[in-house]
């Protein structure tokens, strides 16, 4: 049986209780990760602060394989879409409270086993 990830959960806590305390939920996002698509004029060594409060965004979906929504950038709306790996932070923009996690992996590639042959 393959364990989802605890981090979709964390996020969705975290952000409900921002948002009820009437603290600015913020993410940052490892914009190196496969999938992910923000506005690249705002990304900053290979990352991206995310605002996700509810008066920020339109249609906010975080499910336990992506974060996604609408957002003005420069006046345009943008799609966000975020793979939960790519997640490398929930914390509220007031106080820097929240959580670190672990990016996943950045490729789909295979790991092969380090084997040695012995006579």
């Amino acid at each position: 049986m393959v364990v989802p990830s605890v981090a979709p959960y964390l996020i969705r806590a975290y952000h409900a209780w921002m948002e009820d305390t009437e603290l600015t939920p913020h993410i940052l996002v490892d914009c190196t990760y496969s999938g992910v698509v923000v506005p690249k004029q705002f990304i900053q060594q290979d990352k991206i602060v995310l605002n996700i409060a509810s008066n920020a965004t339109h249609d906010l979906v975080i499910n336990n394989n992506n974060l996604s929504f609408k957002a003005r950038f420069s006046n345009k709306s943008v799609d966000i879409f975020v793979p939960i790996n790519a997640v490398a932070s929930i914390y509220a923009g007031e106080n820097g409270e929240g959580m670190f996690f672990e990016v996943g992996t950045k490729t789909t590639e295979e790991k092969k086993p380090n084997l040695t042959l012995l006579d």
